[in-house]
């Protein structure tokens, strides 16, 4: 192009956009890229923006909690620090470890036989490294590295469980053939104990880790020959052991899902854990050997309630395709480094997005804020048989307000000594600003298509190239032209589906160790319905700015059903009435489930003591008494089409389209919805689409330097 710039148009500011950014406006790229954010609303973050509300307070989306597998993620944001602190700002931003803490602590419930719930806890061990770190030489993401791990993990298992019988055999100082080892070890486990079962097991697991991703047709004999005897000694030893049910459980559903990696030859199947994604993901399971009570367990309820795993937002329609349950399970618990979970010292905004945006700006990233996209014009349609690809001409938004000093919109704020961004737009800032404020236009409503101007963006003037990185729900409203013409996104949209979520915050004047709870600040799983997640974030509380700080909070969400139908564009009420119904739950769900947890919180006559609930300063005596002071808290309806949670569903991954597929010529999409190699609704399924992205524009990074993908 002459020597100039290429002008790139990036539409949204979740972690996919500032994925593919941060990798196009690496210093390396030498200027060659002009880039614009632009931005519905005031903040950036998507599905994981955050704000500042009175007193200071965090106010999310929803609990976010980052995993240890979230490698890509992490060595961005940890470029991001060392980018800030070499730029004199490390007073400001500190380092990535000021920000995020270890996290190896999980309670899960489930219904006990007598009514009620009963909680299994469970601490992760550490593991060597830190996520981010690069990986050692030879080690690979793959099935087998996997399987080699699920076969440590059990021979673990069987050596801790107390037996009499053979001494520990050493697969480094044998010589003899493996093959013949591990079938006479395996015969022998039926009936010389549990010692003999596990050093078979121990050998699978050494030539797994030894064989490369595409073990030999024997081994997978070999392994399957000791899933069992693992089987039998599941059945024998465990089930009928109610003390050890959680444990299990766990196991038969690891062991099934050992089973049905060799019954499916995916060992040596190039397609990987797709091989199996027409598959749901308890169907799955039940079809390699997976008990009836083991699919009722609370680990599984667990991983539908992570990954809003319910068809419409229905508590009775779980929904997970298998390959990627599968993924997802597999990086979880064998993929992370360092910790198990991650938590962020304040909100995603301010850990995540701040800094983002702060590097990004002295890199020379330009934001327009206040811009929603409400078009994508397309080249005139091609007559048949002409092989050359359609383009984006134009690009149009509704500005919805302007900065009333003809200047930039600064958007962040200061929180105790912290640049954040607020949960409301300055107005202040914007032209009619006062008067905008007092009408309560919300600029982050779809249902709200008040603006100030429209403005159209030309190809070859404003942009060269776009990077589309809304959430697949508003598709269908941007890309009509697109649609049109298309039949690949037509069925895009309409086979990735997405789900509603609602969540809500307290601040207590109490600690959850007074209510009753007993334990560390676990992340809960497979709690009661209808917000079955939930996790006490006192950490982030020093990071607010109270008067009197409260003694903790506690962040609760879940899916939210959709209605009959679907909202009409000009039903203004819509966001209103969703977050009216989210505030009846709220206050249901502290009346009654919350008991089982918070024995404390209830007076002498069974009621729940509001009295407990910050308010005003952060005291107990300010606000109102009685179920009423539940309104000072926080709650919310994530219902826009952008904030809607894309699941995985069985075969969908063929309707996902790739950002490295450009069958338009300059336009690449990015998103937890793409086929990114870890299609999930998750911070590194999106990050991961965003350097894809950034790949199919400039070549960088590889994809071989993207952690874990591992598509062809």
């Amino acid at each position: 192009m002459d020597g100039q710039p290429i002008k790139v148009a990036v539409i949204g500011g979740g972690c996919a956009a500032m994925a593919a950014v941060w990798e196009l406006s690496r210093p390396e790229h030498g200027g060659r890229f002009d880039i614009t954010v632009y931005q519905e609303g005031w903040r950036l973050g998507g599905k994981g923006a955050s704000g500042r509300g009175s007193s200071g307070r965090i106010e999310e989306h929803g609990l976010h909690i980052w995993l240890g597998f979230y490698d890509n993620a992490f060595r961005m944001m940890r470029e991001c620090h060392s980018e800030l602190e070499a730029a004199g700002l490390g007073d400001i931003f500190g380092d990535w470890r000021d920000a995020w803490t270890e996290e190896n602590s999980v309670a899960l419930f489930s219904v006990a036989e007598r009514g009620g719930f009963e909680r299994w806890d469970t601490h992760m061990p550490l593991r060597a490294g830190l996520p981010g770190d690069p990986l050692p030489a030879g080690e690979v993401f793959s099935v087998t590295y996997y399987m080699g791990r699920a076969f440590d993990l059990f021979r673990t298992l069987l050596l801790d469980t107390t037996v009499e019988g053979r001494g520990h055999f050493d697969p480094a100082g044998e010589t003899a053939d493996f093959s013949d080892s591990v079938r006479d070890l395996a015969r022998l486990g039926r009936f010389a104990g549990v010692a003999a079962l596990a050093e078979a097991v121990g050998l699978v697991a050494s030539l797994l880790r030894g064989v490369g991703p595409t073990p030999a047709a024997g081994l997978t004999a070999l392994a399957e020959q000791a899933c069992e005897g693992l089987r039998a000694w599941l059945e024998t030893r465990w089930l009928a052991d109610d003390r050890r049910r959680f444990m299990w459980e766990v196991a038969d559903l690891a062991l099934a899902t050992m089973v049905g990696v060799i019954r499916f030859g995916l060992l040596t199947d190039p397609r990987g854990l797709d091989a199996i994604d027409d598959y749901e993901c308890r169907e799955f399971l039940r079809l390699n050997g997976a008990s009836v009570r083991a699919l009722q367990s609370p680990f599984l309820r667990g991983l539908f309630d992570l990954s809003m795993g319910y068809a419409g937002g229905d508590d009775n329609r779980p929904m997970l395709s298998a390959g990627q349950g599968l993924r997802g399970t597999l990086r979880t618990f064998f993929g992370y480094r360092g910790a198990f979970m991650w938590r962020m010292r304040a909100g995603m905004g301010d850990v995540v997005f701040a800094p983002l945006y702060t590097a990004l700006k002295r890199r020379g990233v330009k934001f327009e804020f206040f811009h929603r996209l409400t078009n994508v014009g397309l080249s005139p349609a091609r007559p048949p048989g002409d092989p050359s690809r359609d383009w984006v001409t134009s690009l149009t938004f509704d500005v919805q307000a302007r900065p009333a000093s003809g200047e930039a919109y600064s958007p962040l704020m200061e929180v105790s000594g912290r640049p954040c961004w607020s949960s409301r737009p300055d107005f202040t800032q914007l032209e009619d600003g006062e008067r905008m404020a007092a009408e309560g236009w919300d600029l982050e409503s779809h249902w709200d298509r008040r603006r100030a101007a429209e403005r159209t963006l030309t190809v070859g003037k404003d942009f060269d190239f776009v990077a589309l990185t809304v959430g697949v729900g508003a598709v269908p409203h941007v890309c009509r032209e697109i649609l049109a013409r298309d039949e690949r996104w037509r069925r895009m949209t309409q086979d990735v589906k997405t789900v509603a979520s609602q969540a809500f915050q307290i601040w207590l004047t109490e600690d959850l160790d007074s209510l009753g709870w007993q334990g560390p600040a676990y992340i809960t799983g497979a709690f009661a319905k209808p917000f079955d997640t939930w996790c006490d974030m006192a950490h982030v509380v020093p990071e607010e700015a109270w008067a009197k700080r409260p003694r903790t909070s506690v962040y609760f969400c879940a899916v939210l059903p959709d209605p009959p139908e679907p909202p009409r564009d000009d039903d203004k009420d819509y966001p209103a009435r969703r977050a009216e119904e989210v505030r009846r739950n709220a206050r249901a769900f502290l009346e009654g489930p919350i008991r089982a947890a918070w024995t404390g919180a209830y007076d002498a006559h069974g009621r729940f003591r509001w009295e407990i609930l910050a308010a005003g300063d952060g005291g107990g005596g300010e606000g109102p008494c009685g179920p009423e002071r539940f309104d000072t808290q926080y709650w919310r309806a994530n219902v826009n089409p952008s904030d809607r949670y894309v699941i995985h569903t069985p075969g969908d991954f063929r309707s996902r389209i790739s950002p490295l597929d450009m069958a338009y010529d300059n336009l690449t999409v990015a998103g937890d919805w793409t086929d990114s190699g870890f299609s999930s609704g998750c911070v590194e399924g999106a990050v991961m689409s965003g350097l894809l992205a950034a790949s199919a524009l400039s070549g960088s990074p590889r994809l071989e330097d993207i952690i874990a993908y591992d598509h062809p």
